[in-house]
C-alpha cells in the first residue's frame, strides 16, 4: 500500500471514531511527515483525499480541520434545527450526458475472439436467473480488489441494465413500500418505480445530498440515491452525507438502493467509497452497469445483494430469466480477469486528472 493511503486510512478511521472531532485541527504536514519518516508531498497527497471526500477543509494560513459529521447534530431534532445545517437552496448547473469513455475496440473484439475461442459451446447455453457462475464470480472478485467490497458470488444478480435491476427490486421488496428518490435526478428511476406501481417520493437534493430536513420528513421505507455525481446536478455525497444515510436507514430499519453508475471514473488518486463498504447493518443494496465504463451497447448491469435480503431475492426473484446473452456474460468476465479492464479505468482516469 502507497504510504499517503495508509496515512489517508489511519487518519480517516480516526476522524470517524472520533479521535479527531469535528471542528478539531489537524498536525501540520511537517509534524505528521516526521511521525511517519516520510516527504511532506506524501502527507498532501493523504490530506487531498481527505479533503476531497469531505473528512476535512483547509483554511489558508491556518491548517486542516475536521468537518466530518455523522448526523448525530441533527438526528432526532425538528426540521427547523436541521435546515440550519445544508439545506439552503442552491442552483445546480444542469450536466448534460456525457459521451461514453469506451473501452478500445481492438481489446473488446480480441476479447469475444477469445471467448468463442475458449467457450464454443457455452455461449450457446442458456444463462442462469441470476447470471452465470463465471461473471457473478469475477465482479465478486473486482469488488474486493478495486472497491473494498467483499461479497460472496451469490450476493450478486446481473440484468440487462439498471432500470431492469430497479424492477426487479420492486417486484422483490414489494409495492407497497414509499421508495424516496432525489430531485432533481435521473427521471427514468422515478418513472420505473411508478411504472411498476410503487409509491414514490421526491426528496430536494442539497449541496452534498438530500437534504437533511427532507430525510427526516420523509415516509420513505426505500431510499434510492446516487452518492457519486448525481445526474443532472453532479452533486456527490460527502462522507459526512453517507454516514447520515446510513444512520437515517438503520433508525428507521429501512434499506438504501446505491446507485454507483460513475464512480469508477473519479478523477481521484483512490476509489470512491461506496456506502456498501461504509455498512455494517446490512441495509444497502448496490447497484452498477458495464454501459458507462466498457460501452453503451453491453446492456449489463449487476446488483450487490446484502445477505439479510438474499433469501427473499432468491425466493421472488429467481424464476425471471437472466436477459443477458452468455457471450456478453463471459466477454466481460475475460475483460475483468485479464486485467483489461482495470487497465482501461485507469486510463481513464490518468486522462480526467489531466484535464
Amino acid at each position: 500500500m502507497k504510504k499517503y493511503i495508509s496515512i489517508y486510512e489511519k487518519l480517516k478511521n480516526d476522524i470517524t471514531d472520533g479521535v479527531y472531532k469535528t471542528g478539531s485541527k489537524l498536525p501540520s504536514k511537517r509534524i505528521l511527515a516526521d511521525e511517519w519518516g516520510v516527504s511532506i508531498i506524501t502527507v498532501e497527497h493523504a490530506y487531498e483525499l481527505l479533503s476531497e471526500e469531505g473528512y476535512i477543509e483547509s483554511i489558508e494560513k491556518s491548517g486542516y480541520y475536521v468537518i466530518f459529521e455523522t448526523g448525530d447534530l441533527y438526528f432526532g431534532k425538528s426540521v427547523n434545527n436541521a435546515a440550519s445545517y445544508n439545506d439552503s437552496e442552491i442552483s445546480y448547473p444542469e450536466q448534460s450526458e456525457e459521451k461514453c469513455n469506451c473501452i478500445s475496440y481492438d481489446i473488446y473484439a480480441k476479447t469475444v475472439r477469445r471467448v468463442l475461442s475458449i467457450y464454443p459451446y457455452d455461449v450457446l447455453e442458456k444463462s442462469p436467473s441470476f447470471g452465470i457462475e463465471k461473471i457473478r464470480l469475477s465482479i465478486s472478485d473486482y469488488l474486493k480488489r478495486s472497491r473494498n467490497i467483499s461479497v460472496r458470488k451469490e450476493q450478486i444478480l446481473i440484468g440487462a441494465g439498471a432500470e431492469y435491476l430497479y424492477s426487479i427490486i420492486v417486484r422483490t421488496l414489494g409495492r407497497d413500500k414509499i421508495y424516496g428518490v432525489e430531485t432533481p435526478g435521473y427521471t427514468r428511476i422515478k418513472e420505473v418505480y411508478e411504472n411498476e406501481g410503487a409509491l414514490v417520493e421526491t426528496l430536494k437534493l442539497g449541496k452534498d445530498g438530500i437534504k437533511s430536513s427532507e430525510l427526516i420528513k420523509s415516509k420513505a421505507n426505500i431510499l434510492h440515491i446516487t452518492p457519486y455525481r448525481s445526474f443532472p446536478t453532479g452533486v456527490s455525497a460527502s462522507a459526512g452525507k453517507k454516514a447520515e444515510y446510513l444512520k437515517w436507514a438503520n433508525e428507521r430499519s429501512a434499506i438504501l438502493i446505491e446507485d454507483d453508475f460513475e464512480s469508477e471514473f473519479t478523477p481521484s488518486r483512490k476509489a470512491v467509497d461506496t456506502i456498501f463498504s461504509m455498512d455494517k447493518n446490512d441495509c444497502v443494496i448496490y447497484v452498477n452497469t458495464f454501459t458507462k465504463t466498457i460501452a453503451p451497447s453491453i446492456r449489463m448491469a449487476y446488483m450487490v445483494l446484502p445477505l439479510n435480503l438474499l433469501k427473499q431475492f432468491e425466493e421472488k426473484a429467481s424464476f425471471y430469466s437472466c436477459p443477458v446473452p452468455t457471450l456478453e456474460q463471459l466477454t466481460v468476465s475475460e475483460l475483468l480477469e485479464s486485467g483489461e479492464f482495470e487497465r482501461h479505468i485507469n486510463r481513464v482516469r490518468r486522462n480526467l486528472r489531466k484535464k
